[in-house]
């Protein structure tokens, strides 16, 4: 183990915050699958089944930045209680709908408001900057944090589909707000990592959007989400077309692995470079990776060339992480940190849209053209933004008012 993941490991609270994060992240990954197979079954109409758990997935992504702006200005866990509980209550109230064939508008209500819910992502994050910012410690605990995330997102939306597909169509979601309720009661009880408020100042209340090195490594992150979003639907249509419907998961495990065991690596290794170095090597990197896919002949190739593709995937979010920690002020940074999510939470739902119609309109293949579309975007967003990256670094920001 690396001296940063040693003397990571050692801080007060980091251990405890790992497991209460995690707790809290697990169910936020069942949901939308959760949803989408509880109403697949009980409606029998997969574009209803779509649509809500849309629904659920973009109020979340629209209403993050402003839940996490409050975060910011009035402390974790004076805000964090009352929306999380008002979410899961929601959350409740939708699984209760569906199964008592509740009229159609008032299931979307309910999941509209049921994404009323805090970015746990943003929340942990902040933490980590709060305890390691200007540390070696901050590299490595991002690394392993995105790591976490890779996991949790290969065990929750197969969890959720086996116990909706297993026992009861509501189960998958049911157990989703159960552990939800339970995971922000964890983390809510770590004080010792918690960061303070810090109140807004006359003057400086704009959005940190207003930042331009943000606005680049946000649309960095759209290009990420949207390379995410059409390789999960690309694989499934490939595995498919090639008579290996079941291997898709396995397929998709394989990108997910790469990027786990690039993020772990990547978090022991201490580079020199500046940051946005950093960024435009991976940037080069993603448009490079995301070709391969597209010349797969078969399953076992496809895993193979996106686990390599996969490898691009956690370093430069956590090149983004490392940047985004540097630029923002202290009291916008989990505001900031939630934009960056909500990039890629966006960019995933483009993706898989997109991917979608190219792939009826131009056949399987195609579909993959959409992630090398998305690698593109990303490296043009960092070499156009280059400069504005460079000056971040060189100089204290703060948000216009």
């Amino acid at each position: 183990m690396s001296n940063a993941y040693r003397t990571f490991f050692a801080t007060p609270g980091v251990v405890a915050l790992i497991m209460a994060g995690s707790m809290a992240r697990l169910p936020q990954a069942m949901v939308g699958l959760g949803l989408i197979a509880m109403l697949a079954q009980e409606t029998g109409r997969y574009w209803v089944a779509g649509a809500v758990a849309g629904t659920y997935t973009l109020t979340s992504a629209i209403l993050g930045p402003m839940i996490s702006k409050l975060v910011d200005q009035r402390g974790q866990r004076k805000v964090l209680a009352p929306v999380a509980a008002f979410s899961i209550g929601m959350l409740l109230a939708l699984i209760g709908a569906v199964y008592w064939h509740a009229p159609l508008p008032v299931l979307f209500v309910l999941a509209a408001m049921a994404g009323v819910l805090p970015s746990f992502g943003a929340m942990i994050r902040a933490r980590w900057a709060y305890l390691f910012r200007g540390k070696p410690q901050l590299h490595a605990a991002y690394s392993l944090d995105t790591v976490l995330v890779e996991f949790t997102f290969i065990v929750g939306p197969p969890l959720s589909i086996a116990l909706s597909s297993g026992l009861f169509p509501q189960a998958g979601p049911l157990v989703a707000a159960v552990l939800l309720a339970v995971g922000v009661v964890a983390f809510l009880r770590q004080h010792e990592t918690e960061p303070p408020p810090i109140p807004a100042v006359k003057g400086h209340s704009g959005s940190p959007l207003r930042i331009p090195a943000l606005r680049i490594i946000v649309v960095a992150m759209l290009a990420l989400g949207v390379l995410g979003g059409s390789v999960d639907v690309a694989v499934v249509a490939f595995a498919k077309e090639t008579g290996w419907a079941a291997a898709a998961s396995f397929v998709l495990a394989g990108f997910a692995a790469g990027s786990m065991v690039a993020g772990i690596t990547f978090g022991a290794v201490r580079s020199g470079l500046p940051f946005e170095t950093q960024l435009l090597i991976g940037a080069v990197f993603t448009a490079v990776a995301t070709t391969l896919p597209i010349f797969a002949p078969n399953v076992y190739w496809l895993t193979g060339l996106l686990f390599i593709t996969g490898m691009s995937f956690a370093p430069t979010l956590i090149v983004v992480m490392n940047i985004g920690t540097k630029i923002l002020p202290p009291g916008k940074i989990t505001e900031g940190l939630t934009w960056l999510s909500t990039g890629v939470s966006v960019g995933i739902a483009m993706g898989g849209a997109t991917a979608g119609l190219v792939i009826d309109h131009f056949g399987t293949r195609a579909g993959f053209g959409v992630a090398i579309g998305a690698g593109l975007l990303m490296l043009t967003a960092v070499l156009t933004g280059l400069r504005a990256l460079q000056a971040s670094s060189a100089n204290e920001v703060v948000v216009p008012g």
